[in-house]
């Protein structure tokens, strides 16, 4: 056998020259990865790496909090010894119940100085963008992760005129709830209270491939944690060019 051995190669960017986004999600999700590779994937040039975050399959606040110490071990396996540019976390419950600042110093102490962002430090952006204040809420948490939900939009100057709850604490059987039923939620909602936005939370819910069609039958801006997060990972990697068919917060 003849062997060949430092045979000359040209490098190029890679399969994501216009930034790398890590994205850590829930072991027991089974939505994330699918709408954030279709939303991410809209971007040209960014590339989505991912790992899987053990947590338990009931949503307490306590099973959320039982997190935040594995975090910074997760994102160091996301492609080891690689730059990414931007890290999100995909949890919204438990950013919230751990503290967006406390989810970012964990990641920060796997890669230093990189971009970070979560659903609601997405949604918060977007809310901003969007120039909304009053914001009805629909999520699939049972009360007492609701209440934290509630609690931390209003302290940072979020109004909640009406908050809607589909009181399930399965992951999996979150990722089961149709977008007919989220349509539905959505609507009543509405029905509800007046508001400048709807934002449906938690990375479980499906909703990315419908938000372009509801949004327009409702009349006002529609987000989730998903399209939130997505939307600011891809604007933090430097990508700014609108992106159509995804709703108004992607035109931004």
């Amino acid at each position: 056998m003849i062997t060949i051995e430092h045979l000359p190669y040209e490098p190029d960017a890679g399969l994501a020259p216009a930034g790398r986004i890590g994205l850590v999600m829930l072991a027991s999700d089974y939505t994330i990865e699918a709408e954030m590779h279709a939303l991410v994937d809209r971007a040209p040039g960014l590339g989505l790496f991912s790992n899987r975050i053990r947590n338990e399959d009931q949503i307490t606040p306590e099973t959320l909090r039982a997190m935040a110490p594995r975090i910074t071990a997760t994102v160091d396996e996301i492609l080891p010894g690689g730059d990414l540019d931007v890290v999100a976390f995909a949890c919204t419950s438990a950013t919230m119940a751990i503290g967006e600042e406390g989810v970012f110093e964990r990641i920060r102490a796997a890669r230093p100085g990189v971009a970070c962002t979560t659903p609601i430090t997405g949604a918060l952006a977007a809310f901003a963008a969007l120039d909304v204040r009053r914001v009805g809420v629909l999520t699939p948490y049972r009360a007492d992760v609701n209440e934290i939900v509630a609690a931390y939009l209003t302290a940072r100057g979020i109004e909640v005129p009406v908050f809607g709850s589909f009181d399930e604490e399965s992951d999996a059987a979150v990722a089961t709830i149709s977008p007919a039923s989220v349509r539905s939620g959505v609507l009543r909602l509405l029905e509800t209270a007046s508001v400048d936005a709807v934002f449906v939370s938690c990375t479980s819910v499906r909703l990315a491939q419908h938000v372009a069609e509801l949004e327009q039958e409702i009349g006002v801006p529609l987000t989730s944690s998903n399209l939130a997060m997505a939307w600011h990972a891809i604007r933090l990697a430097g990508v700014r060019d609108p992106i159509p068919g995804l709703g108004r917060l992607f035109e931004r």
